[in-house]
């Protein structure tokens, strides 16, 4: 892995931009460094995380809104309060049911999403 720059100290949600991470889906980078990445993805009713898998561990929080989620063989309904371990390399993705907001917390860093 290559020394990644970490992020301000400080980010104030309303000064950062929205980037577009799927149709009905949209990020923030909430900070950062090379071993811990915060994101903040913001679905629409519908929209769908493409069943995917990466080296990194991931943990969520559902902020807002409904999702089926599946992690591996497993899928739940997840809603607000609730949230969900993925271990490295393991194939998860979701349908949101209801908009929402996840809060993802990668380690380490997705230095895909800084690209």
């Amino acid at each position: 892995m290559k020394e990644i720059n970490p992020s301000k100290k400080f980010l104030f949600g309303d000064e950062l931009e929205w980037e577009m991470a799927g149709p009905g889906i949209r990020r923030k980078i909430m900070g950062y460094d090379n071993k811990i990445m915060l994101v903040k993805v913001d679905f629409k009713r519908g929209a769908v995380g493409q069943l995917h898998d990466h080296p990194h561990s991931q943990v969520t929080y559902v902020e807002s809104g409904e999702f089926e989620m599946t992690i591996g063989n497993e899928v739940k309904i997840i809603r607000r309060g609730d949230s969900y371990y993925v271990p490295p390399h393991m194939v998860h993705g979701c349908v949101c049911r209801k908009d929402g907001v996840l809060i993802d917390v990668f380690s380490p860093v997705r230095e895909d999403f800084l690209t």
